[in-house]
């Protein structure tokens, strides 16, 4: 029997190197990303279908109501949602599934498992973090300012999550959440088999 796999819902504030990470952490066999739907226009380079699924704000309401999401949240004037059955059949394969979300999205994913595993990351402060979002290049300096805001605001609910990891550099921060998904991994409230595994009767 196959063990089912961990989802692991990733937030932080936009800059904080989440999309870098998660691309690493995929490249893994035993890891897959589940692809968000947003309203958003595209970036340059992002293709529909690998980075997102990009929707009208039409579409994303009848996706709502035919509740097809498993959360959406609006950030930014933009709609964003996880897309339901794709998070499913990946977990019962035995892949971890990674949710790249929003604070609110991560909140209602919680509670509809609260077996998952919500992981905050975060630069080493919100000095680093201008900088990262002045480097990357695609926004003016009013975005970069609404950002930064936002950012102080989701660092109030940091509580709400299981651990913290602080993106100093990309290396150290994957290898810490590949510890995370070890140890969770090991939890006994994830091997409920182990008795009649360890008898021989499965």
């Amino acid at each position: 029997m196959k063990k089912q796999g961990i989802l692991l819902i990733i937030s932080g504030p936009s800059g904080s190197g989440k999309g870098t990470i998660v691309g690493q952490l995929c490249e893994k066999n035993d890891f897959a990303l589940s692809i968000s739907a947003t309203t958003r226009k595209p970036r340059e380079k992002e293709e529909h279908g690998v980075h997102y699924f990009f929707h009208t704000r039409e579409e994303f309401e009848q996706m709502k109501e035919r509740k097809e999401l498993l959360e959406w949240a609006e950030f930014c004037g933009n709609y964003y949602g996880t897309p339901r059955k794709y998070v499913t059949e990946q977990l019962m394969q035995g892949k971890n599934v990674i949710l790249e979300i929003e604070v609110q999205g991560a909140l209602q994913v919680k509670k509809i498992y609260p077996e998952g595993v919500l992981v905050f990351m975060v630069p080493p402060n919100l000095e680093e973090l201008g900088r990262r979002l002045t480097n990357r290049g695609t926004e003016d300096k009013e975005t970069i300012n609404m950002r930064l805001r936002r950012a102080l605001e989701e660092m109030e609910l940091v509580e709400e999550y299981d651990y913290l990891v602080i993106n100093d550099t990309v290396e150290q921060a994957a290898e810490d959440i590949l510890t995370i998904v070890d140890a969770e991994g090991m939890k006994c409230s994830r091997n409920k088999d182990i008795k009649k595994i360890f008898k021989g009767e499965m």
